[in-house]
């Protein structure tokens, strides 16, 4: 196990999630994508790729459960690098027996959500608090189970929007819309 990377992997995530809180607690978090919180997700990325260059995906086995997991959360907040989650993807994919099957649930489904396209795993919730659409509600619990997500009640289920709906969900923010488009999710 690589314990230089595994330590900095850890305080990057670390790093990252203190900059959220603070903006968080100064009210900066929901007015689009802050700048600063962009540019550690950038240099985060930054980091990452070289790393990932240097030994491969940081699995399990490679940088220890904790790291291997704040990897994910690099991964999963740099929204602004369409094609480096995309990669990071495949490799989770192609690393499936070595890292947190949950985890991948979630970057999946952040990758259609982003696309526009319906989700799997539900892990993706719209401003009402509800998953966005589903590729399918009536495997969406085998599904979630199959990774180790908890299953959602038939009333939760039943509150997801139709894939029909996601254009009108989509159009609710015009602002997040343009920025789909200008960083490549459209």
């Amino acid at each position: 196990m690589n314990n230089e990377f595994e330590q900095e992997l850890i305080r990057l995530a670390n790093h990252d999630l203190q900059i959220r809180k603070k903006l968080a607690s100064e009210g900066k978090l929901s007015e689009g994508y802050h700048p600063e919180m962009e540019s550690v997700h950038k240099a985060n990325a930054k980091r990452l790729r070289e790393i990932i260059r240097e030994i491969g995906f940081p699995t399990i086995s490679k940088v220890g459960e904790k790291a291997s997991d704040a990897a994910w959360l690099i991964i999963q907040h740099s929204i602004g690098e369409p094609e480096f989650i995309k990669d990071c993807y495949q490799m989770m994919e192609e690393n499936s027996h070595d890292i947190n099957l949950i985890n991948k649930a979630y970057l999946y489904d952040r990758i259609q959500v982003f696309q526009g396209k319906p989700q799997k795993y539900g892990t993706q919730l719209i401003a009402e608090g509800i998953p966005y659409p589903v590729e399918n509600k009536k495997h969406l619990n085998n599904d979630r189970e199959k990774v180790g997500l908890p299953k959602l009640s038939t009333t939760d289920i039943n509150k997801i929007p139709e894939i029909e709906e996601i254009p009108m969900i989509d159009g609710k923010d015009k602002e997040y819309l343009i920025w789909r488009k200008k960083v490549g999710w459209l």
